[in-house]
């Protein structure tokens, strides 16, 4: 039987010289890393898009990779122990909470950690319970995880680490795609297992404010990968604030310098607009009916939120409206000026003719990738157009350095970081230059620099007559493009509102 991991305390954690280079990278993504992290510490890893933080992640829970992988440099050790045969001693919740499911039901995937750590069966479900409660994931344990939300399955992610008893809780990015109550949820939750355990926890996040009262340290980590600012969080963000924010750190209380939203009268809803939806009904193939009776309307040139509780449709309606998912009920119709000789619905039309009419940007960055290179990824689309080779040499190049991608230009976009892959799948729709863009949560795991520049680039699409739709969690988001906004509502599913 394995080892209970639970019963061995919080974990300590030494690095000496640490680094790591991913296979086929230039540039190592940590370098000469020395810390220390003593047992029950609460640790926020904070720094810029592709600083290493989810490697370092990855490294101190044993998943980072062979040699055929990348090169370690250094020593890091759990417990006096290298990582990678440390194995059961951390948890992790990983960037991407959907490559984490891995069963079929929800108390069965909670259950697979523990199974793995040899905890006896009754055992295993008292603690599936209790994690499914204390990440506010109101379920039964029958549910599917495949009609799970991409917020509700990061609850999931953190419910099966939780439940493992780690003695190295490692999240990475874990309130990212969570609606404000689930942000205050999770981070409670958090704070309820580490005053239980003592575990020793090293958070991953952009937004400081959020874990800044639940953790004792910060260590920060600069673009070139090295370690720049190691103390008491007060002391390291009072210190170093305007520096830490023109490194892409979210220092609270550092004006972001972007325009600010204001609020537009709602259209008609007699008229919908460049693209909307009449009594419109939403839903899953197969699924249940989310919401209907819904009357949208996107006018031309404007910028439209669409916000609401986690598992309350918003991504289902994106698509729908995107041409991506067909209406359970009602239509959703584009205007002559946008459907420019083809049907008035968008989900009759072919790829090809949404390239440039309607472009979706999905919510998992890498369920769009298709190409070997940042570059060619960039270019698939206005290649598919047929577009002279010049043509599209000089929008890839205008994409990859306004979203500040072209030093990653031969990278494989599944090596990228979070913030960098979310870039990538903005930049790579916008190179077709559509109508209407749809955007589900595009600010998810960007850095201060990344997010003032996709905001400032998507203020001048609007400006310059670019439709655009976002979904999002994102409050400042909301406050600088939230111009129209739309609600939806998880209880009340009869409509929306505007």
């Amino acid at each position: 039987m394995a080892h209970r991991a639970d019963l061995a305390g919080p974990a300590r954690v030494d690095a000496t010289g640490w680094g790591w280079r991913h296979a086929g990278r230039r540039r190592a993504a940590l370098q000469g890393i020395d810390l220390s992290i003593e047992p029950g510490e609460r640790v926020l890893l904070l720094g810029p898009s592709g600083s290493g933080k989810s490697t370092l992640l990855h490294a101190l829970a044993g998943v980072l990779g062979g040699d055929d992988e990348g090169e370690q440099t250094g020593s890091l050790r759990i417990d006096g122990r290298p990582a990678a045969s440390a194995r059961g001693r951390a948890g992790l919740v990983l960037q991407d909470p959907d490559s984490q499911v891995i069963l079929a039901r929800v108390g069965d995937d909670v259950a697979f950690g523990c199974e793995n750590l040899g905890v006896p069966r009754d055992e295993t479900w008292r603690r599936v319970a209790d994690a499914i409660d204390a990440v506010g994931l109101d379920l039964p344990l029958h549910h599917p995880t495949s009609r799970l939300s991409g917020g509700q399955k990061q609850r999931l992610a953190l419910a099966g680490a939780i439940a493992m008893r780690p003695g190295l809780l490692l999240l990475d990015e874990p309130t990212a795609n969570l609606d404000p109550d689930g942000v205050a949820e999770v981070r409670e939750a958090v704070a309820r297992v580490l005053d239980r355990t003592g575990a020793t926890l090293v958070v991953v996040e952009h937004r400081v404010e959020v874990w800044r009262h639940l953790v004792d340290r910060v260590v920060i980590l600069g673009a070139d990968g090295a370690i720049v600012a190691d103390g008491a969080p007060a002391d390291v963000l009072a210190a170093r604030a305007d520096e830490l924010a023109a490194a892409g750190v979210w220092v609270p209380g550092v004006p972001l310098g972007v325009p600010e939203a204001s609020r537009a009268d709602v259209a008609d809803a007699g008229d919908t607009g460049l693209l909307g939806a009449r009594d419109l009904a939403i839903g899953r193939h197969r699924a249940p009916v989310l919401h209907e009776g819904l009357a949208i309307a996107l006018p031309a040139g404007t910028s439209t939120v669409l916000t609401g509780p986690n598992g309350a449709g918003k991504s289902t309606l994106a698509l729908t409206l995107g041409g991506l998912l067909a209406p359970r009920a009602g239509s959703v119709v584009a205007s002559p000026a946008l459907a420019r000789g083809l049907g008035a619905s968008p989900v009759r039309w072919r790829s090809r003719d949404l390239l440039t009419r309607v472009g979706t940007v999905f919510q998992e960055p890498e369920h769009q990738f298709v190409a070997a290179t940042v570059r060619d990824e960039v270019a698939v689309a206005p290649r598919a157009l047929g577009l002279a080779t010049s043509e599209v040499d000089a929008r890839v190049d205008q994409v990859l350095t306004r979203l500040r991608l072209n030093h990653l230009a031969g990278a494989n976009p599944f090596t990228l970081s979070g913030g960098e892959a979310r870039r990538l799948s903005v930049g790579a729709v916008l190179a077709t230059r559509p109508d209407v863009v749809i955007l589900d949560e595009p600010t998810f795991g960007q850095d201060r620099l990344g997010w003032v520049e996709l905001v400032r680039l998507l203020h001048e699409l609007v400006r310059d007559g670019t439709t655009l739709l976002s979904v999002t969690h994102d409050l400042a988001y909301v406050a600088s493009l939230g111009e129209r906004r739309i609600e939806l509502d998880l209880h009340d599913r009869a409509g929306s509102r505007a």
